[in-house]
């Protein structure tokens, strides 16, 4: 059996990130290792726990999704970063890719889509 793909969360919307917390613990395929409630958390969460995969959101206190985006793949370079936003402009989009992120996603995608993309960013 492959081992499930290790993740951090990145969200300052607390209900909403422990709600993925709890989702995501009742799937096999991902583990969350650790979550964080601003940009400027990530990149030390990230240094500590080494994740595959960072899901994070873009706009929060702090660093922005892109800023802290760099500082994760500094800090954890092997880590992938799948951003997940409620919405974006084009132009944040084009910001959070140039800054490393592998994938793009809004908060309202169905749950196993989301799985899917986390495994798939982990394989990226």
């Amino acid at each position: 059996m492959t081992p499930p793909v290790r993740v951090a969360i990145v969200e300052d919307n607390d209900v909403f990130r422990e709600t993925l917390e709890l989702l995501f613990g009742m799937r096999e395929e991902v583990e969350v290792v650790g979550s964080a409630s601003t940009g400027d958390d990530a990149p030390e969460l990230c240094r500590r726990l080494q994740p595959d995969v960072v899901l994070m959101d873009y706009r929060m206190p702090g660093l922005n999704g892109a800023d802290a985006t760099r500082a994760v793949l500094a800090a954890a370079p092997d880590t992938k970063v799948v951003c997940l936003t409620a919405s974006v402009s084009s132009e944040e989009v084009d910001e959070v890719f140039m800054a490393g992120a592998v994938m793009c996603v809004t908060k309202d995608e169905e749950f196993d889509r989301l799985v899917r993309v986390v495994c798939k960013a982990a394989e990226a």
